[in-house]
């Protein structure tokens, strides 16, 4: 819930991808929300995407957009 409301940009992307890993739980494996709690959560790199931006005199300049893969373990506590 804390993710929710903090003003971070990146707290959106995570708290969604928390939320669906909360969700899928519950879905498949048929465990309730509330006696989840996170085991592991981690960001790995992802590919680059890469993008041109004219400069002076014809020139261009390379910019590399980096993206990242988020992934998000839920456990259940007795």
């Amino acid at each position: 819930m804390l993710l929710e409301f903090l003003p971070y940009h990146s707290c959106d992307p995570i708290w969604k991808v928390l939320y669906s890993a909360a969700s899928n739980a519950e879905n498949n494996l048929g465990l309730e929300k509330r006696k989840l709690i996170i085991e592991t959560a981690y960001a790995n790199e992802g590919p680059k995407l890469k993008r041109i931006r004219p400069r002076a005199q014809g020139r261009t300049y390379k910019i590399l957009k980096p993206t990242c893969h988020i992934t998000i373990s839920v456990k259940l506590v007795y």
